[in-house]
């Protein structure tokens, strides 16, 4: 054994460059590495669990028996340095910089508009860079399952494919109709509509440098001698804490073992790795094995296959998609069930990391894996140095039985896997809240064994993942099964006792309960089909074939590549060839975030004597602060200070918001203090050793039910009201009565919230670099708790990976804290919050009940709508009121309903405050709309379009707060987009498929949108500019908008460019400050290009209004002549623009006002497949029409579309927060919070830009950050039609209640049968549930 103190050296290389390790310390991953000690910021951190794929890299390995280079994927955040010994590592800045040469992948990204935040790129870039090494002309569906593993909040996905795309032969843009004619248009190519040439265009492909693989850097020849030196020994690793063992013989890896039977084995940490990061484990002792042969084997025998344990998850299918090629379909069913789900298990990178021998060993109750190598009867072999044995794959071992539990000492060598016989059937069911990247609610591994030619069951296993704490295993049922015939007596026998042996406790972890006890009848009953599809095969005369309408029932919703058009209105051919204003410029920065050269906030080098803050934060809803120790953090290791309310110099609660509590804490979440140290990690083990005891304060109000028990409101009641209400309900034929529940969202930018707060040397001042949409607020509030004056706080912003309304006020609240804290160390404090706690503290858009009553006519008019609603605000004021106010003015949509009144009520409860989000209430208060209108359509026996039409404003009208607006575009986008996406042939054909289906149902849906931007209050709509010109001719451009990735910066280019008339190349933009600008409203509410758009058409123009006299005298002369020229005869270079805002005003006591400047339409069209067995749903087809009269970059608007339209689809179906009846959030990450990935998003996506006038804003253009986030809930009701549609065949009623998010869950329980009706109800009075809804 070598001695204590001495390490081996850790050898790897980093793009190229050879990295010696001295001193490696096992405790260290590849993703810290890579950003704090070889400053590498390009690959980014964006969850630490290798659930987003933002800091995604590639690995490069030797392999010595076969010669080859291994290329794959992986999450820096799990990768451990010391698993790198002999590996080569490529990150986003080896694959291509700015500096150096950009690639064709970077350069395609870029300029297919794939990026938009560019915080997901580099990760993005990666996975598209490895996948062409590997496959340099991929398929689609390479494609499509190379992109699963990463996030992207910004671009809903759809041009990131499509710049993949261009790699692949013979792509083309639109592959709709394979006839190179567009389906968007039936004559002959001409797009020519009133008089208006409409283009699909948003790149040039001729630009593109084309990939050459044989310019790809080279493997390092030192790591090939490396791998093949015969002489390789043991190495060890030691850090300050751990030791980490590479054996490099089995023999070596078994002595280790005996030697420290509690090490873990760590082959790709997928394991390993959360449990230390999230569960708080430690390991003196790690051993990793380097590569070699018996971990690796892959083993063909008469009886079957004989996989290494050390294969990846992503090598186990290949190895059992070339034994699939190779031996007939009988014996490989096993191999097919595994193949299925490890098409969708995690995403490609930890597939590549994550070994076969992890995942069996681990047992996670949720594995997709085991149930079905449990049900084909597999083997593990296991060593130890007493020798060898095998261990059977069955219950007993899933269920961790005492007698199976593998002995400390030995080691999975491999797995067994026996051939399948001709009687013999294996299958894998599975359903998560997402298609991919997702664990299963529920999964099932299930074989059975016939009698030779009969149908009589001879043997039958069962296992169900995710229903337990561990596998587990139907025995009893499947006892007493065998000898039955496989019939429907059998199933119901089989579904019975099934439930009776596998109970889920009412109040089991993760909720759902009655949801998994259905899907555990649900998926038997699958198999059960499943085998009497086989069964008919093997012998269609003796085994009938199932009914024709449960045939589609047997498969899962194909994964396929998503494709679609763009239309958008060409430029004039008249316009100036200089002139970008129109076309589909590239965002300024996309070649930087593709390159990873952008910087934000934790990329900023580190400064001398910087601290790393780490927050406490209440454990409780609602209680009393009775004592806080924190001398145990205070003596830990690094820690310089621990800062509380009483360290706060001015005011520690400022508009209502508390920075740290102070005697009481009103939610779970709050910061009650933080902690200083000299590294984040020393920070956050310090704040664990801070101790808070608490006393309850009663009551601890969750829910909006329970603020409305306790009268526990934010703010006064909001109203409109016109016609007679009251009147009209007593003159219609009938009237209805109902409520809506819709639940949050988290915004889950890519970037968490990220400060960087810098004391000055002198007069107090402060500097602040951190993303915001809203420096001035963060100015403020730091001021009030600095005690100094504004003019000394100086804010800082760039860019910000994502906002989406999280990054409003937000900031604000964080940046007092950080700033407090520099006050008082006198250092440099960076606060970067971990997706965990940035989830907990900053909560997200606000839970909304919705209760209607509704007065209409038989022929489908409605007179009457008296509508409340109420909105869950959280624990302080935040922007809870002005969202209610937005709620009641937008409460009508796109309808004209002559007698209306509507309230509405912000609730105060013990959570933490909910903020502003996308769409600012209207998502979720035009659910309410739509689901009434639909409730009417069903009472009428009319379809919900028809009975839209009839209440749609048709022409000039008032709103019901007497704001004059024509409707026309709004016709326009609705009549369109009922036409071109052959809305009434589709329907038809809908209710075909519904005909001839029982399992599977589909369902479309048009929503009309009127959708009102800016704000009710003047002042908030200013904006102000500040540009200079340089006498080299070049322009700087500051403004008071914030770079959020909607492209602000690009557009405020394109202006200066046509204003100034000169290339966008002089024009510069380098960042938002309160320095260059002071006092500027938030970016938000879809103004930014509005007001800011003004304020520097503004400077400019007073700029050229300087030059025009020496323009007059020299019209021939250059711009940089004519700008030398001012400067001679002293005419100032700099101005300031100013754009006064839209006047909108809004009275409450008159219920009237113009509140809105002006209002965006759309329309959009969706139609989606629902599976009633699981609740799965597949979104086919979207279209979209949006009114963006005049677009000044179609590229930027049509990527602001589609990414609103994408998230709001995540509101509506897969989002889903969840938290305990005492108020703490469950669901903390990308593991138990999904967003929509590259899946989930519509086979066909079209998106239009109808063209209208616009005269009050800039170059006539509209604001659409937000408009079509609402459209994505034309899926919801696309679903709730495809619901109606079982739901009618099964003889139930046709409404309702409509709820969002319409999850798995709640599909499959509403599409209720004999499965739903078997399942155990427990009394609700009995137990405390885990999660409830908020709303």
């Amino acid at each position: 054994m070598p001695s204590v103190s001495n390490s081996d050296e850790l050898i790897f290389f980093v793009n190229g460059r050879k990295v010696v390790e001295k001193s490696p310390d096992p405790e260290v991953n590849l993703l810290f590495y890579l950003r704090k000690v070889l400053r590498l910021t390009g690959t980014k951190y964006g969850c630490g669990g290798g659930g987003c794929g933002a800091c995604t890299v590639m690995v490069s390995r030797y392999d010595p028996k076969s010669k080859k280079i291994h290329h794959y994927p992986a999450t820096a955040c799990l990768v451990p340095i010391c698993s790198l010994h002999g590996a080569a590592i490529t990150t986003v800045e080896g694959v291509g910089s700015i500096r150096k040469r950009i690639h064709p992948v970077q350069e395609r990204l870029a300029k297919c508009h794939g990026t938009q935040c560019g915080f997901c790129s580099p990760g993005m870039v990666m996975s598209i860079y490895t996948l062409l090494r590997n496959h340099p002309e991929p398929t689609p569906d390479q494609i499509t399952e190379a992109l699963g593993g990463n996030l992207c909040r910004c671009t809903g996905y759809r041009p990131i494919i499509e710049s993949v795309k261009t790699f692949s032969p013979g792509s083309t843009v639109c592959q709709i109709k394979g006839s190179g004619q567009c389906c968007m248009d039936p004559d002959e190519g001409s797009f020519v509509r009133r008089e208006e040439k409409m283009c699909t265009k948003l790149y040039n492909k001729d630009e593109f440098q084309p990939l050459d693989p044989s310019q790809e850097p080279i493997f390092p020849p030192e790591l090939i001698r490396m791998a093949e030196d015969p002489d390789k020994r043991r190495l060890t690793f030691r850090g300050p804490r751990t030791t980490w063992f590479m054996p490099v013989t089995l023999e070596d890896l078994l002595e280790l073992k005996a030697s420290y039977p509690e090490a873990p084995l760590v082959m790709g940490n997928t394991t390993v790795g959360p449990s230390i990061k999230f569960k708080g484990e430690f390991h003196p002792v790690f051993i990793s094995p380097l590569r070699f042969p018996e971990l690796h084997l892959v083993k063909n025998t008469e009886d079957g296959a004989t996989i290494g344990a050390g294969q990846s998850l992503a090598q186990l299918k290949d190895a059992l998609d070339f034994l699939v090629s190779e031996q007939p379909k009988e014996k490989t069913k096993t191999f097919h069930a595994l193949l299925k789900h490890l098409r969708t298990l995690a995403g490609p990178q930890i597939r590549n990391m994550a070994s076969l021998g992890g995942h069996v060993v681990s047992r996670p109750n949720f594995s997709d894996l085991n149930p079905i190598l449990a049900a084909g009867n597999a083997t593990i072999n296991v060593m130890s140095k007493e020798g060898e044995r095998q261990i059977p794959f069955n219950g007993a071992f899933l269920e961790g039985s005492p007698e199976t539990n593998l002995k400390p000492e030995w080691v999975v060598v491999s797995v067994s896997i026996p051939y399948t016989t001709q009687w013999h059937f294996v299958a894998g069911l599975r359903l998560a809240q997402r298609q991919e990247n997702a664990f299963a609610i529920v999964n099932a591994g299930m074989s059975v064994e016939f009698e030779e030619g009969t149908n009589t069951i001879k043997d039958l296993q069962m296992f169900f993942g995710s229903v337990a704490p561990t596998v587990v295993s139907a025995s009893q049922t499947c006892k007493q099964l065998i000898g039955r015939q496989w019939d429907d007596q059998m199933l119901s026998d089989a579904c019975r006792w099934v439930l009776e042996e596998i109970r889920i406790p009412a109040a089991a972890q993760g909720g759902m309960v009655e949801y998994r006890r259905t899907l555990i009848v649900s998926l038997l009953f699958k198999f059960y089909l499943k085998v009497r599809r086989w069964l008919n095969k093997m012998d269609p005369q003796k085994f009938p074939d199932i009914p024709e309408k449960f045939v589609s029932a047997l498969d899962d919703f194909p994964i396929e590549t998503p494709q679609g058009i763009q239309m958008f209105q060409c430029v004039d051919p008249n316009q100036p060839q200089q002139d970008p204003v129109g076309h589909p410029v590239m965002h300024q920065s996309a070649i930087k975030h593709a390159t990873g050269e952008a910087i934000f906030i934790d990329d900023m080098p580190p400064l001398d004597q910087e601290l790393f803050l780490a927050v406490v934060t209440s454990t409780r809803a609602h209680a009393k602060i009775t004592s806080l120790d924190a001398s145990e953090a205070l003596a830990c290791p690094g820690v310089v200070d621990v800062i509380t309310a009483e360290d706060v110099p001015g005011d520690n609660n400022h508009s209502g918001e508390i920075f740290y509590a102070q005697d009481e804490v009103i939610c779970v979440g709050q910061i009650v203090c933080a902690v200083a140290a000299d590294t984040y990690a020393h920070a956050k083990e310090a704040a664990k050793r801070v101790r808070i005891a608490y006393d309850d304060i009663e009551p601890a109000i969750i829910t909006i039910e329970q603020a409305l028990e306790h009268n526990s409101f934010l703010s006064s009641e909001k109203k409109i009201e016109q016609g007679n209400v009251e009147y009209a309900f007593e003159h219609v034929d009938q009237v209805i009565e109902g409520e809506i529940h819709v639940e949050g969202q988290e915004h889950f930018y890519m970037e968490t919230q990220s400060i960087l707060a810098i004391p000055q040397a002198e007069d107090k001042e402060m500097v602040l670099h951190l993303g915001t949409q809203f420096p001035t607020h963060v100015q403020e509030f730091v001021s009030a708790a600095l005690k100094v004056p504004r003019s000394r706080i100086a804010c800082h912003m760039k860019r910000a990976g994502g906002a989406f309304g999280g990054k409003v006020t937000k900031p604000a609240l964080l940046g007092a804290v950080a700033a407090v804290a520099a006050t008082k160390t006198g250092r440099p404090i960076r606060f970067i919050l971990e997706r965990s706690t940035d989830m907990l503290i900053t909560a997200g858009r606000h839970p909304l009940l919705g209760k209607y009553k509704i007065g209409f006519m038989n022929n489908g008019e409605i007179k009457a709508a008296d509508v409340e609603y109420y909105i869950n605000g959280g624990c302080t004021p935040d922007e809870s009121e002005m969202v209610i106010e937005f709620i009641v003015l937008k409460s009508e949509n796109a309808y004209s309903i002559p007698n209306f009144r509507c309230r509405g009520r912000a609730c105060k409860t013990n959570l933490p405050s909910n903020t502003a989000f996308r769409g600012f209430g209207f998502p979720q208060a035009t659910v309410v709309v739509e689901a009434y209108v639909t409730a009417v359509a069903s009472k009428c026996n009319l379809l919900p379009e028809e009975v839209k039409e009839i209440n749609m404003y048709k022409r000039t009208s008032k709103t019901a707060y007497k704001q004059t607006f024509n409707p026309e575009p709004l016709r326009r986008c609705w009549k369109e987009c009922l036409e071109k996406s052959s809305f009434y042939a589709r329907k038809q054909a809908a209710e075909e498929f519904n005909k001839k289906n029982y399992w599977k149902k589909r369902g479309l849906a048009v929503i009309p949108m009127k959708y009102s931007i800016g704000m009710p209050i003047a002042f908030y709509n200013q904006a102000a500019a500040l540009v200079h010109i340089y006498l080299d001719g070049s322009v700087l451009l500051t403004h008071g908008g914030c770079e959020l990735g909607q492209g602000l910066y690009t557009k405020m280019i394109q202006v200066a460019s046509r204003e100034l008339n000169i290339p966008q190349s002089y024009v510069h933009l380098s960042e938002t400050s309160t320095i260059t600008v002071p006092n500027a409203v938030f970016t938000a509410g879809s103004l930014g290009t509005d007001v800011n758009g003004k304020a520097v058409q503004n400077a400019c123009q007073i700029l050229l209004d300087r030059l025009r006299p020496i323009i007059r005298k020299n019209p021939k002369g250059k711009w940089k002549e004519w700008v030398a020229k001012a400067f001679e005869e002293s005419i100032s270079l700099s101005a300031t623009g100013y754009f006064k805002g839209y006047q909108t005003n809004m009275d409450w006591e008159k219920e009237e006002g113009d509140a809105y400047p002006y209002y965006v339409y759309g329309a959009a069209c969706s139609e989606v497949e629902v599976d009633c067995l699981t609740g799965a749903h597949k979104l086919l087809r979207t279209d979209i029409f949006m009114d963006a009269a005049f677009s000044i970059n179609p590229a930027l608007d049509i990527g602001q579309v589609e990414g609103a339209f994408i998230q709001g689809m995540g509101l509506y179906t897969i989002e889903e927060l969840k938290y305990s009846p005492e108020g703490v959030l469950h669901s903390r990450g990308p593991d138990d919070y999904k967003i929509p990935t590259v899946t989930e998003i519509p086979e066909e996506l079209n998106v239009s830009l109808v063209h209208s006038r616009n005269p009050i804003a800039i170059y006539s253009s509209k604001g659409l950050g937000e408009a079509g986030m609402f459209l994505g809930s034309s899926v919801l009701f696309a679903i709730y039609d495809a619901v109606t549609a079982a739901r009618r065949e099964r003889g139930m009623s046709d409404t309702f209640p409509m709820n969002s998010p319409a999850t798995p869950e709640v599909i499959r329980m509403s599409c209720t049968d004999q499965f739903t009706d078997m399942i155990p109800r427990d009394d609700p009075s009995t137990f405390t549930p885990w999660s409830i809804h908020v709303s």
